[in-house]
């Protein structure tokens, strides 16, 4: 009788992935629409069309720009917490977000695998609370799914270092994330993992970095313009997107552009976005 087979998962802010064991070796389980902007992984976005429709990752991000208000994205940084997102008459809670987001993956791995999956590991960040925590396993339960531990993101990150390696060794995980930062010193050898000591922030990570370049475009488009974007959902959706690919863009250049044609309009007519950033400026904002 084959093994029950459990997949491991790290359910991010942005973007979440999976994994399983196949052979001996760590595999990366796909999404079912292929690689996009986020590779294999899923994109933590679940949208609700006007005629009732649920969309889950990538065909939910898809569609952010035409229906920000029954979009919802970066739902773990309201993990443990009283939020509640209104959505065409409807309350969720960031439990139930992350469930459909769980639920999408697990039909995924079942695809992909051939077989039925019940069982996951869930990666949390280390500065995650119990309330938080305790919302991560009710998501599994939701999806269905049973969650057999929770690990924290960096201890995950540095068994996975650490699998082929021999010797004593110290390692710093420095994980910066889409919506949470994580800082862990730990030690292995002989098999065995010890934190030494771990930091981090649960609300700071490259989501804070897109709110920045969004505040900005917002305001640089107001002095020229005198309209301000983020009273227009869409326009703003419109500009996070943007924001995020410039941001990405200048890991890689020093200097990106940020067009975007018929943004909005007024009484003489449409009106076009098109700002230059620098990664000198991208810096300034983010301090």
């Amino acid at each position: 009788m084959a093994k029950e087979k459990i997949i491991g998962i790290d359910l991010g802010t942005s973007n979440s992935q999976a994994a399983v064991m196949l052979g001996g070796k760590p595999t990366i389980i796909p999404s079912a629409e292929g690689a996009t902007v986020a590779g294999k992984m899923f994109p933590s976005v679940v949208a609700f069309t006007k005629d009732g429709q649920l969309l889950v990752g990538e065909p939910a991000r898809r569609q952010a720009v035409s229906n920000p208000d029954g979009t919802v994205m970066a739902a773990k940084r309201r993990m443990g917490t009283d939020h509640k997102y209104m959505i065409y008459g409807r309350e969720y809670t960031p439990q139930q977000i992350s469930a459909f987001l769980l639920q999408k993956i697990k039909r995924d791995a079942e695809a992909f695998l051939g077989e039925e999956v019940k069982k996951a590991v869930i990666t949390v960040p280390a500065y995650f609370n119990d309330n938080q925590r305790t919302a991560t396993k009710d998501a599994g339960i939701i999806a269905g799914l049973e969650v057999v531990r929770l690990v924290n993101e960096p201890t995950a990150a540095s068994m996975a270092y650490g699998m082929d390696k021999e010797g004593e060794q110290k390692i710093l995980v420095f994980d910066l994330g889409g919506g949470t930062l994580d800082v862990t010193l730990m030690e292995f050898g002989e098999g065995t993992f010890t934190v030494l000591s771990t930091s981090g922030d649960t609300q700071l990570g490259g989501t804070d970095m897109d709110n920045a370049i969004v505040d900005w475009v917002c305001e640089e488009f107001k002095k020229q313009e005198g309209l301000d974007l983020r009273k227009d959902r869409m326009a703003t959706q419109r500009v996070r997107e943007a924001s995020e690919k410039a941001k990405i863009e200048l890991s890689t250049v020093i200097e990106t552009d940020i067009n975007l044609p018929y943004i909005t309009a007024d009484r003489e007519g449409p009106k076009h976005l098109s700002l230059k950033l620098t990664r000198a400026k991208l810096e300034q904002l983010v301090e």
